[in-house]
């Protein structure tokens, strides 16, 4: 980026200003970068080389996928930044949930954890524990990765490389919807932001609501996998599938919209929010099919019905939320209107973090 001269501003993307003071951007929100801004500083930016590699980065794509000849390696990699409580946990389910939202196999994880130099080894042990007993019970191995104390981070960062391989070289992608596609959901919008939310102010939300209900809510953390439904779903035919994690469920739905050249009717009381959730996104003011959901996989395919009737039959909570279209328009549904579904812009669970 060439330098500018001081107070020269430029509008990057309709909702969000940036001033750039001396090459540098300032005033971003915390969380993922704008898609617009993703795609001319960085997508925009990159080249392809290899024919090997047959699923390139793009908005919406969670994963890339690299012909090795027998087999098709799936690859993906995740920080975990908006907590710090169960970033272990956390971590290696997000990391292999977007190989799952391509139909692989997880095979193996290579974890980066940068660790503040005020942390204790009971600290970093904790982390490690954590990453460890997730690994293992969802039959992966830890193959490689980095630890390193530095004064760059103020608390614990973590980044996880998740590896997989195909089920007969099938890639599920993103970009796969059709139009006349049912749109399923599986398990409960903002699962995960519920969880972390829990750990991070629980004295706070038990004074408000009680004991029972802060446990239940830290509970969801054991519910964000994926898997088991993204090879379910790859084997029944899915055209495309997405993880749900930062902007919720209505970005996943976006970024699959994008990323399939199509729109999208959702229905908005279709879509399932547990109690705690509703209580704990009221209390904070954030809106829950906006936050951060982990443990819910976006499934558009042709015939929705017995897609439910077969993750149900596997013991996983899945209903049809709404349609994909030919036409681009990308809508919720309500009982009185049509609202446009916006961009995915910083994830709810980062304005509770500001406002407190």
């Amino acid at each position: 980026m060439k330098r500018r001269k001081a107070n020269n501003s430029i509008n990057l993307g309709r909702n969000t200003r940036y001033i750039l003071r001396l090459g540098r951007v300032n005033q971003m929100e915390i969380g993922k970068l704008p898609n617009d801004v993703l795609n001319s500083l960085i997508l925009g930016k990159l080249q392809n080389r290899r024919s090997e590699v047959l699923l390139r980065p793009s908005i919406g794509e969670d994963c890339s996928a690299v012909d090795f000849g027998r087999e098709i390696c799936i690859i993906s990699t995740d920080p975990i930044t908006g907590t710090e409580n169960q970033i272990g946990t956390i971590g290696v389910n997000v990391a292999l949930n977007d190989l799952a939202s391509s139909g692989a196999e997880p095979v193996g994880i290579t974890v980066t954890l940068l660790i503040p130099p005020d942390a204790s080894m009971s600290d970093v042990e904790n982390v490690i524990n954590q990453l460890v007993s997730e690994a293992s019970k969802l039959n992966v191995d830890i193959i490689g990765g980095h630890t390193e104390v530095t004064d760059a981070v103020s608390r614990f960062v973590l980044s996880i490389t998740a590896i997989g391989k195909t089920i007969n070289k099938n890639v599920v992608t993103t970009s796969g919807a059709k139009p006349g596609d049912d749109l399923i959901l599986t398990k409960y919008a903002g699962l995960e932001g519920t969880s972390i939310l829990a750990y991070d102010y629980e004295e706070e939300l038990a004074e408000k609501f009680g004991k029972e209900l802060v446990d239940n809510a830290k509970r969801l953390i054991n519910n964000i996998s994926v898997i088991k439904e993204g090879i379910i779903s790859a084997k029944f035919g899915a055209h495309a599938m997405h993880d749900v994690t930062e902007g919720g469920v209505l970005g996943a739905v976006w970024e699959m919209c994008h990323a399939s050249c199509c729109g999208a009717v959702i229905f908005k009381d279709s879509i399932p929010v547990l109690r705690e959730t509703k209580l704990i996104c009221d209390y904070f003011n954030i809106d829950p099919l906006r936050l951060i959901s982990s443990g819910c996989m976006l499934i558009a395919c042709e015939d929705g019905e017995q897609m439910v009737r077969e993750l149900s039959e596997n013991g996983i909570k899945a209903g049809i939320i709404g349609k994909i279209t030919a036409d681009k328009s990308i809508l919720l549904s309500t009982n009185t209107e049509n609202i446009n579904i916006s961009p995915p812009k910083s994830d709810e669970l980062y304005k509770v973090s500001k406002s407190k």
